[in-house]
């Protein structure tokens, strides 16, 4: 069975992340950044409205590190996300705009807190189950060929279940992969009845690599001791 995770973006807060008010000092703001090891920060205001997400640059670009980051509005970017939605888009986000900080609002439009891009790859993990056990194929073919149904199927017919799903669509070279975090370990026969059904194995990851780098290494000693 295919593992979901339903997370909202109110439920992975970075507790740690500092907010800046308007009155504080460009160099305030750097020194939060530094200590923080960020290189956005929330700017909020009374009654907790959000003003903005400043970044490092537009502080380093500032005439003069006194002045409060207020006068920096024009550089304050909008980009915010709601707490009640996936954490997904939080991870879109912070991918596209390159992120370290991700800002959280209610519906109330009240800032909340941040997430932190760190915890962001985190929770990326953990959906992945990137810590469980088990070995992971990745399949290229076309997008109109893709059928969950077969591909399920073709792994259960040799004892195996695929444990979790993830697909990337490469939009300039037109390539669909399809990532399979499978439940064992030992995914040689797998591997086997995928290349047999003529689908295209582009990479993979379980036991049998382990074992056969080992061999390899033996093999190459044993040949060094015959010298």
């Amino acid at each position: 069975m295919i593992k979901t995770i339903a997370v909202l973006n109110k439920e992975i807060i970075s507790v740690n992340i500092p907010s800046l008010h308007p009155t504080d000092s460009v160099a305030r703001a750097q020194e939060l950044m530094i200590d923080y090891h960020v290189s956005h920060l929330p700017v909020v205001g009374d009654e907790s409205k959000l003003l903005g997400l400043i970044n490092e640059d537009a502080l380093l670009n500032a005439a003069d590190d006194n002045i409060p980051v207020s006068r920096l509005q024009h550089e304050f970017s909008a980009i915010v996300v709601h707490a009640d939605t996936h954490f997904i888009e939080a991870v879109q986000l912070a991918n596209e705009f390159n992120l370290s900080v991700v800002p959280v609002i209610n519906k109330e439009l009240e800032y909340i807190g941040a997430i932190s891009s760190a915890d962001l790859l985190k929770q990326v993990g953990k959906m992945m189950g990137s810590s469980d056990p088990g070995g992971i194929i990745v399949l290229e073919m076309e997008k109109v060929s893709f059928s969950f149904s077969e591909i399920s199927k073709l792994v259960e017919t040799n004892d195996a279940q695929i444990t979790q799903l993830n697909t990337y669509f490469d939009a300039q070279t037109s390539t669909f992969y399809i990532t399979l975090k499978i439940n064992k370990l030992e995914i040689s026969d797998i591997i086997a009845t995928f290349q047999r059904y003529e689908y295209k194995v582009k990479y993979y990851f379980g036991e049998e690599l382990y074992e056969n780098e080992l061999r390899n290494n033996y093999d190459h000693l044993m040949n060094y001791l015959s010298i």
